[in-house]
C-alpha cells in the first residue's frame, strides 16, 4: 500500500492551460535559443551565451537558503544573446509575436537599437531571431532591416513580407531543435 503524505490518496485534479503572455512566448524561443547554444558549445562550433539582466540586490533572505527578496534593475539590458563564432562577434535579440502579416516593433526598445548599431559600427554580426507563433516560424534577419525600419519611423511594425524576403527560415530539427546558427552564416556568409 502506498502512504500518502496526508494519509489519502491524491485526488485528480483538472488544470486549465492559460494562454501564454509575451513574455513567456519570448522565453520558450529562449529556451530553444539556449538549448542550441549548449549545442554548440558542446561541439565546439560556437560560443553563445545568454546575456543577464543586470540587477542590484537590496536584500537577501538566507533562513532558506540564500534568496534575494529585493532587487531593482540597474540598467536597461541591451540585447539577449552574444558570442563568438569563428572569431567573429555575435549580438542578438529573439522576439515573439502571434501577429501573422507583421512584427511589431514597439517589441524593440530604443536603446536594444542604439546597442545593435554600436555592434554594427564596431565590426560586429547584429541580428534577430524573429518568431511568429501563429505561423510556426522563425526567422533570422539582419539588425540592420530592424534598425531601418525602426528609424524610418513610417510603419509601427515590419511586414512579415520582408521577413520572407530579407531573412532566413529556421528550420526546426531533431538536435538541436532550433538550429539558427546555419542561418547567420547564410545570411552573413561566415
Amino acid at each position: 500500500m502506498i502512504k500518502y503524505p496526508n494519509g489519502q490518496p491524491k485526488k485528480k485534479t483538472t488544470t486549465v492551460k492559460l494562454a501564454k503572455s509575451a513574455a513567456n512566448r519570448g522565453m520558450e524561443l529562449e529556451k530553444l535559443i539556449s538549448a542550441a547554444n549548449d549545442y554548440y558549445l558542446m561541439h565546439d562550433i560556437a560560443l553563445i551565451t545568454k546575456r543577464p539582466t543586470p540587477i542590484n540586490v537590496v536584500k537577501i533572505n538566507y533562513t532558506k537558503g540564500a534568496r534575494i527578496t529585493d532587487a531593482y534593475f540597474e540598467k536597461q539590458s541591451t540585447t539577449d544573446f552574444n558570442g563568438i563564432y569563428k572569431h567573429r562577434y555575435l549580438d542578438f535579440e529573439a522576439k515573439s509575436t502571434r501577429l501573422k502579416a507583421s512584427f511589431p516593433l514597439n517589441n524593440i526598445h530604443e536603446h536594444q537599437i542604439t546597442h545593435l548599431e554600436n555592434v554594427i559600427r564596431h565590426g560586429g554580426i547584429a541580428f534577430f531571431v524573429v518568431e511568429f507563433a501563429s505561423l510556426n516560424e522563425i526567422y533570422v534577419l539582419a539588425a540592420s532591416h530592424v534598425i531601418g525600419a525602426y528609424k524610418n519611423g513610417e510603419r509601427k511594425s515590419i511586414p512579415y513580407a520582408i521577413f520572407k524576403e530579407k531573412g532566413i527560415l529556421v528550420p526546426l530539427k531533431i538536435n538541436p531543435i532550433l538550429d539558427y546558427l546555419p542561418a547567420v552564416i547564410a545570411m552573413f556568409g561566415l
